[in-house]
């Protein structure tokens, strides 16, 4: 897990040299309006903050089907090198067109790094951890502003300050970005997956992990590049002793891991079977009550180790303390070519063939499935010998079932995937033996229909090679992604205009204006000093903030964090309208607006910051995750630059109260979308998350015909 870590600091570097840029023009701009006299020209000045963010929304209307096409990594190691030549333009800038363009080139770097980083984070962490990892790209645009207020307000003192230094001095951060790009960072074994490139998949996925058995969680990945198209929410009592034995051998079902011969005993409930309908409140979304329920009668995840499901599973990545190594599967995979395949693999020549191989072989590829006995709940665990773990994260385990139907001239079966996980509150005999858990059952794509023709269990999972022939664009429209995408957008349109593009890049005027050199006058500190000064320590105090909501993330949950943060926004652009209409003198008006300011800051950070980029990354199906990505991301974009290119124009027209009011506006509907629309992911994994997706969007179609 330790891996995971370090890969998303490494990438989350990219987000560091953002927040770095973002202080830097915002100190900058006092000293490039003075020399190009654009103090009555505020057209201009608002084009010099916002070309970035213009640059930033073009690569993103590309960005997202190229890192499909091409990969998260390559995609960050070219925003890196427009990272540094960008600084160098700036550094050079002989007039106002070159600045331009220096600004368009870092922008290219900003939104391929803002738009993929999340992505990335979200495809190589584990569910227990993810919402703390996607935190970690906030902190480090926080660090990045801090340093960069630093550097600038040093600057600032100087008698002659060089706005031209401040802002090249952007291309040394981006140097270590590229290596650490280039040396650090794996490619997503997600997108590895969706390509049929299972064994560098294998490996990197054992390489985050820091374990050898990932043979679950590579039939996870597998499984999410196909959502289930008939997806329904049952419920099972599961056991191997105990009152399970006493069902009629009718009511059984067995539930086959991705082992040859292993399988658990099941019984679903028939009162709680089906598509589950929930009760909501008038106006709120079914999908948030789903979740909500969902997450009210599950237990916790406890991580890769000590599975909250079947006891037994907690164990079974390790063999007293050492590592359980499964056969090497991948190479078996190619039909015995293990020598030939690793040399044409090491050139670079994947082949083909790799798609159809079994993804979880043994020793056998098919069998037929009256030969398999099913298993008791011991014979997980035979003779000492562990069998491989079927955990996917956050308690979640990932099973298959063949199911059996009646037509109208023969029976006809099928293979059906399920996600479990144990519920609560369950009155079951604490035996240890019986559980009750949530069944979320879909068709699978780990078997291909002349496979299924053979009745293969186990063994015989194949990768689909439907799932890598590339985006299909009727894919957008599937219910539970244009779902999602409402989500995505409206979390990113709200963001926008709550304010926090116009009070982050224009904090140093904002400030100045509302008079804060008064209160370190007596320090021979300039205005513009002491607005600098001031935004440092308020960038200084915004990283204890985001490292509380990194322990939150994961823990109260991303929802929950919303709503009682957004509150506290409102409270605070309230406090700065009332301490713009109201003259309480001097030093009071500014020592409100400079503490309504921290607040403001501090609580954004901890909430609607970081977390609509958290769920954007989240709830999307692996196929279009790219595009749906640059979707939000290209919203993301444009409504920055709206606000940030018209708040010049805004301070000129309405002054700093009648922005803040407006802001206060946007929050208060903020708060409610949220309420209506936004339901909790915590600790579930990322296929887990869409599928519910899925039983949500139909439940809202449901709803809206009655």
């Amino acid at each position: 897990m330790s891996g995971s870590v370090l890969v998303a600091i490494a990438a989350s570097v990219g987000n560091m040299i953002q927040g770095w840029d973002n202080a830097c023009i915002a100190g900058a701009v006092l000293y490039i309006k003075k020399e190009f006299n654009l103090q009555s020209e505020p057209t201009i000045e608002g084009l010099i903050v916002a070309m970035s963010l213009i640059g930033a929304t073009l690569v993103t209307t590309c960005s997202g089907a190229i890192s499909d096409w091409l990969g998260r990594r390559p995609m960050l190691i070219i925003s890196s090198v427009l990272y540094f030549i960008g600084g160098l333009v700036m550094l050079w800038s002989p007039n106002v067109y070159i600045l331009l363009l220096g600004r368009l080139l870092d922008g290219l770097g900003i939104g391929l790094a803002v738009t993929l980083v999340p992505v990335y984070i979200s495809e190589t962490s584990p569910p227990e951890i993810r919402g703390s990892l996607n935190t970690l790209p906030q902190f480090m645009g926080s660090g990045g502003m801090f340093l960069s207020y630093c550097m600038v307000f040093g600057m600032s003192l100087m008698e002659s300050p060089n706005w031209r230094l401040m802002l090249g001095v952007l291309s040394i951060p981006s140097l270590f970005y590229f290596v650490f790009m280039i040396f650090f960072l794996p490619e997503s074994p997600r997108w590895l997956v969706s390509k049929g490139r299972m064994l560098e998949a294998k490996r990197i996925l054992q390489r985050l992990r820091g374990r050898d058995d990932v043979a679950g969680e590579m039939a996870l990945l597998v499984e999410g590049l196909v959502i289930g198209g008939e997806t329904s929410i049952e419920e099972y009592i599961i056991g191997g002793h105990g009152p399970i034995h006493d069902i009629e051998e009718v009511g059984k079902i067995n539930l086959y891991g991705h082992d040859e011969g292993a399988s658990l005993i099941a019984r679903p409930i028939a009162s709680r079977q089906g598509s589950a309908n929930y009760q909501h409140a008038p106006l709120v979304d079914p999908l948030v009550t789903l979740f909500s329920s969902v997450h009210e009668k599950l237990l916790d995840g406890v991580g890769s180790k000590g599975s909250a499901f079947f006891p037994h599973f907690g164990s079974m990545f390790s063999d007293n303390g050492n590592p359980v190594k499964p056969e090497d599967w991948d190479e078996e995979s190619v039909g015995g070519r293990g020598d030939d395949y690793q040399s044409d693999h090491a050139a670079g020549h994947d082949s083909d063939d790799n798609l159809h191989s079994p993804l979880i072989s043994r020793q056998t590829t098919t069998f037929d499935k009256a030969t398999i006995q099913p298993a008791s709940h011991e014979s997980i665990r035979v003779n000492n010998e562990q069998l491989s773990s079927a955990d996917i994260g956050g308690g979640w385990q990932l099973a298959w079932q063949w199911s059996t139907k009646d037509g109208q001239h023969k029976t006809e079966g099928r293979f059906e995937r399920i996600y479990l996980h144990q519920e609560i509150g369950a009155d079951l005999p604490a035996d240890g033996e019986s559980f009750q858990a949530a069944a979320l059952v879909s068709h699978p794509a780990l078997y291909s229909k002349d496979l299924t023709d053979q009745h293969p269990v186990g063994p015989a999972m194949v990768h689909p090679a439907k799932a890598t022939q590339g985006l299909s664009w009727s894919d957008l429209f599937e219910p539970g992604v244009k779902h999602a995408l409402l989500v995505g957008i409206g979390l990113q349109i709200l963001q926008q205009f709550s304010g926090i593009s116009g009070v982050l890049y224009y904090t140093p005027q904002i400030l100045e204006e509302a008079g804060v050199g008064v209160l370190l006058s007596n320090f021979g500190i300039s205005s513009t000093s002491s607005s600098l000064l001031i935004s440092n320590v308020i960038t200084l105090l915004m990283l204890p903030c985001i490292a509380v909501a990194m322990r939150l993330m994961d823990i109260s949950g991303r929802r929950a964090l919303l709503l009682s943060t957004i509150p506290v926004l409102i409270l605070s652009l309230i406090v700065l309208v009332i301490g713009g209409l109201v003259n309480f003198g001097s030093i009071a008006n500014a020592a409100i607006a400079t503490t309504s300011v921290i607040v403001y800051f501090c609580c954004f950070v901890m909430g609607f910051g970081p977390i609509p980029n958290i769920l954007c990354s989240e709830i999307f199906p692996t196929r279009v995750r790219g595009i749906c990505i640059a979707i939000c991301a290209l919203t993301f974009w444009i409504c920055d630059i709206i606000v940030t290119y018209s708040l010049p124009l805004l301070l000129t027209s309405v002054g700093l109260t009648g922005v803040f009011a407006f802001y206060t506006i946007v929050c208060i509907i903020s708060w409610v979308f949220v309420f209506l629309k936004v339901p909790e992911t915590k600790g579930m994994p990322l296929e887990v998350i869409t599928e519910f997706f899925s039983v949500g969007a139909k439940q809202v179609a449901e709803a809206k015909k009655n």
